[in-house]
Order: C-alpha cells, then sequence, then structure tokens
C-alpha cells in the first residue's frame, strides 16, 4: 500500500526479495488486503546455469501485458520501479504527483518542475550539495492544503552512458526532508549547453500551466488537481529560463529564495 493505492507483486524465485522490495516507492507498507489495484508478476532467469534448457530472460508483466523482457536484471526492475511509481502518482485518491524534483531551504520548498531528460535531477543534487534539504527528484508530492511532501528515493544519477544509477542523498553530503513544506519557488528550467540563466517572473496562472503539464492525473481528476496547484503555488514566485551547469545558477537560486 502506497498513497492510498493498493499494487500487488509476485515473484518465482524468493532471493529477488530484498532487492525487488528497493523498487517500491517511498513510504510503502505491507497491506493485509488480498484486492489489489494492480498486480506485477516477475520471472527472474537463470542465464548462469548450466542446463540446455535455460531461462535466459528476466519478465516483467504488468496484470496481463508483458511490460519488460531482458537478460539485465537491473532494467527489468527498472521498468517495474517506473511503471508502479507513476502509477501510483496517478491513481493517488489524495494526493497531487506532479514531475518535479523539490528541496527544502530554510522552511520552504523550492519545486523544479519537469519530465525525464530536463536536467531537474542534476539542479537537485547541486542545490542538496549547496545545503538544501532533499525531497525528491522525480515527483512533487502535494496534499489537500498545497503543501509538498517529501518523496525521498535515491538520486537517479545518469552515468557516461546515460544509464541511471541510484545514490543515496547521503552519498553527496546531503540529507532527507521529512516534513510536509509549503512551496515559495518554483524554477522551471531545461538545460541547453552554453545557456545563461536569465529567470522571468510568470504570473500564477502560467505557473499553474507549468505544473498542469507534468501533473499524472491532470486528466483523471482535472477538479482537484486545478484546485490543489492553485493553493500550492498561491504565495510562490515562479520563474522560467533555459540554463547552462546546473552548479552556475544554483547559488542565485537560493539567494532569490532569501530575498
Amino acid at each position: 500500500m502506497a498513497y492510498g493505492v493498493r499494487v500487488g507483486v509476485r515473484v518465482n524465485n524468493t532471493d529477488a526479495i530484498d532487492r525487488l522490495t528497493q523498487c517500491f516507492p517511498p513510504g510503502w507498507k505491507l497491506s493485509d488486503q488480498a484486492v489489489v489495484d494492480r498486480l506485477y508478476s516477475i520471472v527472474v532467469g537463470d542465464g548462469k546455469s548450466e542446463r540446455k534448457r535455460v531461462r535466459r530472460f528476466h519478465l516483467v508483466y504488468r496484470d496481463v501485458s508483458r511490460l519488460a523482457r531482458t537478460p539485465d536484471l537491473e532494467l527489468a526492475l527498472a521498468s517495474l520501479e517506473s511503471d508502479m511509481h507513476l502509477f501510483i502518482a496517478e491513481m493517488s485518491p489524495r494526493r497531487v504527483f506532479v514531475h518535479a524534483g523539490v528541496v527544502g531551504w530554510k522552511g520552504k520548498a523550492i519545486v523544479i518542475p519537469g519530465r525525464t531528460f530536463t536536467g531537474k535531477t542534476t539542479l537537485v543534487a547541486e542545490l542538496v550539495r549547496a545545503g538544501a534539504t532533499y525531497y525528491s527528484d522525480e515527483y512533487a508530492v502535494l496534499d489537500a492544503r498545497g503543501r509538498v511532501h517529501p518523496f525521498p528515493r535515491p538520486l537517479q544519477i545518469r552515468d557516461g552512458t546515460g544509464r541511471q544509477q541510484k545514490q543515496a542523498v547521503e552519498m553527496i553530503g546531503g540529507r532527507a526532508g521529512k516534513k510536509p513544506l509549503p512551496v515559495s519557488l518554483v524554477v522551471s528550467s531545461r538545460y541547453r549547453s552554453g545557456a545563461m540563466w536569465r529567470p522571468r517572473t510568470l504570473s500564477l496562472g502560467r505557473g499553474i500551466q507549468e505544473m498542469l503539464a507534468n501533473t499524472v492525473s491532470a486528466r483523471r481528476q482535472p477538479e482537484m488537481v486545478l484546485t490543489t496547484l492553485k493553493k500550492s503555488l498561491a504565495q510562490a514566485r515562479i520563474l522560467k529560463s533555459v540554463r547552462g551547469e546546473a552548479r552556475q545558477m544554483t547559488d542565485a537560486v537560493l539567494r532569490y529564495l532569501d530575498q
């Protein structure tokens, strides 16, 4: 059970259970109910076996649909984790999930909306190294009052090949937040090599549009989403600009919030 959504997971090899639970969303709990909203099935292959007939591939099923077939177990589990988190984000009855990085600074939240490959994880990591508190590099989880809650999964740092590597925030000298925070600053920023960060301030309406474009359940529950976003951004400043290297704009973002 996570954020009001029940997910079932079954696997053919008990040795994989510990690794499997690392794919679950932050704050998950065991449920005693047999009925689930989605069932995942993982078939762990055995490519190292000396038997002639061997299942080389690891398979992941979402209900009755195959989600992944790969000889790389980490890739199979990554597809499971991504799909599971997205499903929970869409179906949560009491929370609004926005694709965004989030850090805390002096009791207030900085939200960085954006999808994959917009550079939000890199910017979040630099803000954490500068002293901000880590909340998420994937989802801003908003409650009915508009506050943002922590979703402190490990940072997904891309290596030179573009493959994601999990890294605990403590490994870069940071710490994860625990309490919900009001949103004080929204930074809509996409990385572009050589660009200068020259932000312009957006209106509340434009800010809601920036967040709405990255909100998972916007089509499924539009009224709840709009109400929550309005409350969340009511006291926030919204900035937008392309940017170059994250390190070059980190201090400016924190100074802006201080002012």
